[in-house]
């Protein structure tokens, strides 16, 4: 799936999304240390997922995702937990998609048509948690009724159970695996496994993952 640029050649605009349990703010080269601080856990945790751990990894990271953000062409967030603001990871809109319609005026100039939500990483101490669900919950919202884009793309190794259940769970639908994708995170070559959620079916995953959120809280 290839990044592509707004119409108008304008970059999409930055947004804080705010929730009860976390606060997504644009990324920002002040975010360095608290970012090293946040990725340094055990590999285990996540055993297919990049995240920068070294300050040298962290710089490539933080540089590529920075550079993305200021070309308009990817919206870097990091994770804020509301409760302590205290930084506990990453995530981001990327390969933002601007389709050319026969119809020029069907769509808002700087809307995209399609984004993908990935490149996630948090903490031990945010991991199954209420703050990747609602993450999520204001990415998705974000996008289908702000943008008002037709997809959303989510993926993941095609190995990682534990994500792409994470994926079902609040709506994606399998689309299949793309073998010999990328680089994994392990050194190897990735097969990827592809999931979507389409406008038309926002409302009911919307709904059904508020009242898992309003659950989560009221325990």
């Amino acid at each position: 799936m290839s990044i592509d640029i707004p119409r108008d050649g304008a970059p999409v605009s930055e947004v804080t999304l705010s929730g009860a349990h976390v606060r997504l703010e644009p990324l920002r080269e002040t975010h360095f240390e608290a970012l090293l601080a946040a990725a340094q856990h055990e590999t285990e945790t996540f055993p297919f997922t990049f995240v920068p751990r070294t300050r040298d990894a962290l710089r490539g990271w933080l540089d590529e995702a920075l550079d993305q953000s200021g070309r308009g062409v990817a919206l870097p967030f990091a994770t804020i937990d509301a409760r302590d603001n205290q930084l506990v990871g990453s995530t981001r809109f990327g390969n933002l998609e601007f389709w050319k319609w026969p119809n020029a005026s069907a769509r808002a100039p700087r809307n995209p048509d399609a984004v993908e939500i990935g490149w996630t990483w948090l903490a031990p101490r945010a991991q199954r948690s209420a703050i990747n669900s609602e993450a999520k919950l204001l990415m998705l919202t974000h996008a289908f009724e702000q943008w008002k884009v037709c997809r959303v793309t989510l993926k993941t190794d095609a190995r990682n159970q534990r994500s792409r259940n994470a994926i079902a769970r609040i709506g994606g639908q399998f689309d299949g695996v793309l073998r010999a994708h990328m680089p994994a995170s392990d050194g190897g070559i990735r097969d990827t496994a592809f999931f979507s959620l389409l406008d038309r079916e926002w409302p009911e995953n919307k709904a059904r993952l508020g009242a898992k959120l309003a659950g989560a809280a009221n325990r």
